[in-house]
């Protein structure tokens, strides 16, 4: 399916308060240094499997990333299907040996200096769809014949007696998350996916400081008693706060040919990511900080030409308005910039642009304005997906 549209670019102006949504390997809050000062990052990685949980649940499918393929076949065979455990856990093994993906055997948990039998997992993340699972289980339903007569796998030069064509087929399923995200599975052939979408790490759009937040706990029996001075534990944790900029971007033609070219499907996965987008949040440090925000502003535009993030607008960094903030200068500075832009650039290439906030202000270089994110993401795809033509 060919259409005029070819990409849509959603932006999203939101502020964050005291939280660490993206912690780094020593629990530290993630920066950037970015027009020579330092912003607070959270990166694509973080932010995409927020926006995938909630893209999941609104589209009814889930996909599963994992090297334990072989011990989920396991669990369903013995926890549903009423498998004996030691041939269940056979099979998931024969399972997981079985495709060209290599293996490893898991460290037995009361030797870890030994290898467990049967605990196979592979060399590489699979990534399937969750119905995949079943049809991993069903494959060893027929082959239970020859799964009781077959060795365990003890080492990885074992081979597996299952067929490995028909595992593989199944490792290439795909689903509606797989078709958006894509999937990189290079020992599998042609299990490889390109993705439609394109997720850049948020930023925040002003110079911000990183906090160090110190804390203690009380010994709840000491405190009762007061036979004892101090507290029962002590820590600290870092954390910032700013208003953020995100941006993402669909690419229209590479998921009508990832769906092959089923307009509903099309739509729906769309509409899926756009309010996903929007709406996701990193859970990180959640209940210690509870920051659960909309943002202040999201603006699509569905394009012809190429697409277009306007992250330049806060290469310098926005100052607090006069009266306090950030989110406001920040709106006002996105806006600016995307009219220059399409100054220089034209508007050929723009079929829809518009915008939903809570700023009661019009933001001219953002398009029309809308009054909720659903009708914004509503009137952006019947422009993407109605506009006729081809490009």
């Amino acid at each position: 399916m060919l259409m005029a549209a070819r990409f849509i670019d959603i932006h999203v102006i939101q502020s964050v308060p005291f939280a660490n949504l993206n912690r780094d390997d020593t629990n530290s809050v993630k920066t950037v240094q970015y027009g020579n000062v330092l912003r607070t990052r959270v990166s694509s990685q973080s932010w995409k499997r927020a926006i995938r949980s909630v893209f999941e649940d609104r589209i009814g499918q889930a996909a599963l990333r994992t090297r334990r393929i072989g011990e989920r076949v396991t669990h369903l065979l013995n926890e549903t299907r009423g498998w004996p455990q030691d041939l269940a856990e056979r099979a998931g093994a024969h399972t997981a040996a079985a495709s060209s993906i290599k293996f490893e055997l898991a460290k037995d948990p009361k030797d870890p200096k030994q290898a467990a039998t049967n605990k196979v997992l592979t060399n590489a993340m699979v990534y399937v769809p969750e119905t995949a699972v079943a049809e991993l289980a069903d494959l060893a339903e027929e082959f239970r014949e020859a799964l009781q007569s077959a060795k365990d796998i003890k080492k990885p030069a074992d081979k597996s007696v299952l067929p490995a064509d028909r595992v593989e087929d199944i490792l290439r399923s795909r689903n509606g998350v797989i078709n958006l995200f894509g999937r990189m599975l290079a020992e599998v052939d042609n299990a490889g996916v390109d993705g439609a979408v394109q997720v850049a790490h948020a930023l925040t759009t002003h110079e911000t400081d990183v906090e160090l937040d110190y804390f203690s706990a009380v010994d709840d029996i000491t405190a009762n008693w007061g036979d004892q001075s101090g507290s029962g534990h002590m820590g600290h944790a870092e954390f910032s706060a700013g208003t953020f900029y995100r941006y993402a971007t669909i690419d229209l033609r590479d998921l009508a040919n990832n769906t092959r070219s089923r307009p509903e499907e099309l739509r729906d996965l769309t509409e899926a990511f756009l309010s996903a987008f929007i709406l996701s949040l990193p859970q990180a440090k959640k209940n210690a900080t509870a920051p659960h925000t909309i943002p202040d502003l999201a603006h699509i535009s569905v394009r012809t030409d190429r697409p277009l993030s306007y992250a330049a607008a806060f290469e310098s960094p926005v100052t607090a308005a006069g009266q306090g903030g950030y989110a406001a200068p920040s709106r006002a500075t996105l806006s600016g910039y995307a009219e220059e832009a399409n100054r220089l650039l034209g508007t050929s290439g723009i079929l829809k642009a518009g915008w939903a906030g809570v700023d009661a202000k019009g933001l001219e270089g953002l398009g029309t304005r809308h009054t909720s994110f659903d009708t914004l993401i509503d009137t952006a795809l019947t422009s993407a997906l109605t506009s006729g033509g081809t490009a």
